[in-house]
């Protein structure tokens, strides 16, 4: 024997259970669960397509992040450096940085670029820049300790070849800029990016010089990134 019932409410009883079948199918409400009467007198509910339809919806965002490649940068055999034209040699490195690289998809412009540079490891070989870099006029690491690069789009340019669009952030502003990068090893368990980046130091703020040297205003930001695969199935 079957009850039908929408779920939280009383089912129909009495008289209505000598109406012919098709007629109490009818002048049922639609129902969420059908309850099965099994051979020990026990009301088990029964899913709907309705139901099911929405749990798959619920797994499938799950399924699909598990079908997207993880890959892990290995910072020992990777670098970010910057250059500054001058009229002394003003170049260095960041001795302290994260970067991630996710995926949604094997698809490889599905992905999202995140660098994240703590700004007071500035290392120019020399104190006294360094010194000059940290303070209020450049990086001004006391009140913001990061340099971050979050991307927004990828787009393949060539065989190895993307461009990628992102938020630039130092002292608190934030712009867009775009990166150059290059990609070896797409397909095989680890892989390098080389990428370059262009910016103008007074969109942020950066409007002083040092006394006595002339620098200019672009700062030239170049990166080399190692990483390998730790699961998921290799880009397309």
């Amino acid at each position: 024997m079957q009850l039908l019932g929408r779920a939280g409410e009383p089912t129909a009883s009495g008289s209505d259970e000598l109406r012919p079948r098709e007629e109490r199918a009818a002048l049922a409400p639609a129902a969420s669960l059908r309850l099965t009467m099994n051979p020990d007198g026990i009301r088990l509910p029964v899913m709907r397509p309705t139901i099911l339809c929405l749990l798959a919806t619920a797994l499938l965002p799950s399924l699909c992040r598990a079908q997207a490649p993880v890959f892990e940068i290995t910072p020992v055999e990777s670098w970010i450096k910057f250059d500054v034209k001058a009229s002394v040699t003003i170049a260095g490195k960041f001795d302290k940085w994260d970067a991630s690289l996710t995926f949604t998809s094997p698809d490889e412009t599905t992905g999202t670029l995140m660098i994240k540079i703590q700004s007071d490891s500035v290392d120019t070989g020399s104190g006294m820049k360094n010194g000059k870099l940290k303070g209020q006029d450049f990086f001004d690491v006391e009140h913001y300790p990061e340099i971050t690069f979050v991307s927004t789009k990828i787009v393949k340019t060539g065989h190895e070849t993307y461009e990628v669009d992102g938020n630039f952030t130092i002292r608190g502003v934030s712009n867009p800029e775009k990166l150059t990068l290059t990609v070896s090893g797409k397909g095989t368990g680890s892989g390098e990016i080389k990428g370059k980046m262009v910016f103008n130091r007074k969109n942020y703020g950066m409007n002083k010089g040092i006394p006595f040297i002339k620098i200019a205003d672009h700062v030239d930001v170049s990166f080399h990134l190692k990483g390998r695969r730790v699961s998921g199935p290799p880009l397309a």
